[in-house]
């Protein structure tokens, strides 16, 4: 019963649609951070002015397609996907295709996929004539409905993923979809399309991200810790997929894979050779504040102790936490995907095996679109109005008397010094902005939400796995990038193993964080400060 709701459900909206097909989240944790793609829209994409899909090209392509997939589409139906047709076709088709669309430049790849998702997609004629079926075989015995039903679902299912099932089974073929849909992706996302072609290109992405899912679910990976002993094709890849903390040369790549360091990835069967997500740790004695403590030349270490770093080999009894600093999703056509959750959770029972003394797990995570958000909270009241809602009258005027010009306004004054990153050569000005800032980042991670949940990807990504955020912590990644993305600061999201599942199911469901009282406190100082200047 359950199931012809759904059906129905779904038969409702797409004759609400009519020729039109209707996407979702993080995920990833890859959204926060820019891998390098190998097969991507790029540089031409960006630079051309919106595509026209009514032009002789559009109609080489419709053409092309109606050629090259001469097992899906029936002329009879105006060269158009009509359900019932064989599941299976020619090898040769299927290479013949692939290798047209390899050979493609951007504008024409982008063409090429619109035709794909019309000519190939839900055909709508078919499903009403089903639903019409279901309806009155409603009144019939159970048998009769229940084929019905069946019907029903393989008329909704659009032709290329039939098309996408074949190449599935080529060598090399799943790697050919993940591009296709990162070429996907990348049109989607820099040109805007007419309602009718949006909908079918989102539909066909959305069906080629379902399909990945499943050949890429947990079961089907495999797990392999990288060591300086990995092959030289392997580590080139870690460094030059690394998109958190950019590795500096071979020797930083070395210790990164060495002592007290592990680097896991998973590779999947039709793509061995190729990481999927690379998920990098560092095993210490406690939880670091600071990310120069482990991908710095010198690491942190307790002074009453050996640094960890000069020891000829680890010793297990000192390591009682695993710091997971970077994790990067190396496959643009993976997005969305879940695939960073199940790394970590794999990675920490591969580590609980080998460590016995390891009790703690943390990340120590960047907050990529903090300094982003602020400017533009600042750039709405530039002349001060409301301007108290973020700093208090006395830390604006101290960094007015500071570094304040005769010609700008103390709100003005604040967003000069952060769109740059100078501010953070002077020790007063470091003090005197370590208090607003760690305030408005706070509540950035806390309070500010996008749709229920947290507007940092990274944080939505951790709380969504069950984590706890745990410590804000000031000064935490000084490189360029630190400062840019987020004034200097990082954040610990720790991993409480006996709670993630409730934690995760708390967030997910009633969009609740589970923190501490460190940025419990520093979000009051937010809520009171807002309550007082609108007093």
């Amino acid at each position: 019963m359950l199931r012809r709701f759904a059906l129905l459900a779904v038969y409702s909206n797409l004759t609400k649609i009519k020729c039109s097909a209707p996407i979702h989240q993080h995920a990833w944790l890859a959204t926060r951070h820019n891998p390098p793609s190998p097969r991507s829209l790029t540089n031409r994409l960006l630079s051309t002015s919106s595509v026209v899909m009514k032009d002789s090209q559009t109609t080489e392509q419709h053409d092309a397609v109606r050629r090259l997939l001469p097992d899906l589409l029936t002329p009879t139906e105006g060269g158009k996907w009509s359900p019932g047709r064989s599941l299976l076709m020619a090898e040769a088709h299927i290479r013949q295709f692939c290798s047209h669309y390899s050979n493609l430049d951007d504008t024409a790849k982008a063409k090429f996929l619109l035709a794909l998702s019309q000519l190939c997609g839900v055909h709508h004629e078919s499903v009403y004539k089903a639903f019409k079926n279901m309806e009155s075989a409603q009144e019939k015995e159970e048998a009769t409905l229940l084929q019905s039903e069946q019907r029903l679902a393989q008329m909704l299912t659009p032709g290329y993923k039939t098309l996408f099932a074949n190449i599935g089974r080529l060598e090399g073929g799943i790697k050919f979809l993940v591009d296709m849909r990162a070429d996907l992706r990348t049109f989607l996302h820099h040109h805007q399309q007419s309602l009718t072609s949006e909908a079918h290109l989102r539909a066909l992405r959305e069906t080629l991200k379902d399909m990945l899912a499943h050949w890429f679910s947990a079961g089907l990976l495999q797990l392999q810790t990288i060591t300086w002993q990995s092959s030289c094709e392997m580590l080139q890849k870690i460094s030059e997929y690394e998109a958190v903390h950019p590795v500096r040369g071979w020797a930083d790549l070395k210790r990164r894979v060495g002592l007290y360091r592990r680097c896991f990835v998973y590779t999947h069967s039709s793509m061995p050779q190729e990481p999927v997500i690379i998920l990098h740790a560092a095993l210490t004695d406690r939880i670091p504040s600071s990310i120069k403590s482990i991908v710095g030349e010198t690491r942190d270490h307790n002074p009453s102790k050996t640094p960890l770093a000069l020891e000829e080999q680890e010793d297990p009894e000192r390591i009682t936490a695993a710091i997971f600093y970077s994790l990067s999703s190396t496959q643009m056509g993976l997005r969305g995907v879940d695939l960073g959750n199940h790394l970590i959770k794999h990675a920490v029972r591969k580590l609980q095996a080998e460590f016995p003394k390891l009790e703690m797990f943390s990340s120590l995570s960047p907050i990529p679109g903090f300094r982003s958000w602020l400017l533009a909270e600042i750039g709405r009241h530039p002349k001060g109005k409301n301007g108290a809602i973020l700093f208090t009258s006395g830390e604006l005027g101290d960094i007015q008397s500071l570094a304040g010009r005769s010609d700008e306004s103390e709100m003005m004054t604040v967003r000069r010094l952060l769109s740059t990153n100078q501010w953070a050569q002077s020790e007063k000005l470091v003090d005197l902005l370590e208090q607003p800032l760690m305030r408005l980042c706070a509540r950035y991670l806390y309070a500010e939400k996008h749709r229920g949940f947290a507007l940092d990807s990274v944080a939505n990504f951790h709380l969504g796995n069950g984590a706890v955020m745990w410590r804000l912590n000031w000064m935490g990644d000084l490189t360029p990038r630190g400062l840019t993305q987020s004034c200097g600061m990082m954040v610990n999201y720790r991993y409480y193993l006996d709670s993630t599942q409730h934690n995760s199911q708390a967030y997910t469901v009633e969009q609740k964080v589970s923190t501490t009282e460190q940025v419990l406190g520093l979000v009051e100082e937010s809520r009171l400060l807002e309550q007082k200047s609108r007093l």
